[in-house]
């Protein structure tokens, strides 16, 4: 009887235990499965909706803004100054003081910049909201923490108070089997 009594606290020692690490492990694959969909959502942001006028912007910035562009514009302006500088005077559209020449770099100035600041500023928009969502991710893994903090608690604790009932049960059982080792001793010892 206290063989199979032994065998039943055993039993629920183990059965515990497994129930436990069961929990920890759920813990553990819920605060994985929540990772992946923040991870889902920042490999797969939503798409966002730009009008024509803004791709148009971009386009503009982009090429205004590369070394392809300078160079064909020098290019342009050293063959605008060549040719009226070695044409002869009555086919040169822009002569010396390049009046014309000044009017379109003006004009091309005058365009591009609020073209360029259109682009700057969407692009600063899109830099703010990935700040913000940055912002909420740090904020969302810092209370992840917490919780996992909270958790992780509450599991040692529990693992401390079944250590100690664990603890307490195994100096019962020594203390009977003390007790049951004493009575077989005396009952064996010569009379």
């Amino acid at each position: 009887m206290a063989s199979h009594h032994r065998r039943k606290e055993l039993h629920e020692l183990l059965t515990a235990r497994n129930e436990r690490m069961q929990k920890l492990q759920n813990i553990v694959k819920e605060a994985i499965e929540e990772q992946q969909l923040i991870l889902n959502n920042l490999a797969h942001p939503p798409q966002e909706s730009i009008t024509r006028g803004q791709r148009l912007a971009d386009r503009v910035a982009a090429f205004g803004g590369s070394w392809a562009f300078i160079i064909l514009f020098l290019a342009v302006l050293v063959a605008w100054i060549i040719f009226n500088m070695a044409s002869p005077p009555g086919e040169r559209f822009d002569p010396y003081p390049f009046i014309l020449m000044n009017l379109v770099l003006s004009c091309i100035a005058a365009l591009q910049a609020p073209v360029i600041m259109m682009s700057q500023n969407r692009q600063e928009e899109k830099d703010r909201k990935r700040a913000e969502n940055d912002y909420l991710i740090n904020l969302k893994a810092e209370l992840e923490l917490r919780s996992l903090h909270q958790k992780m608690d509450l599991l040692i604790q529990e693992e401390v108070h079944a250590m100690a009932e664990n603890q307490e049960k195994m100096l019962r059982s020594l203390a009977e089997l003390d007790r049951k080792v004493a009575q077989l001793a005396r009952g064996a010892a010569p009379k």
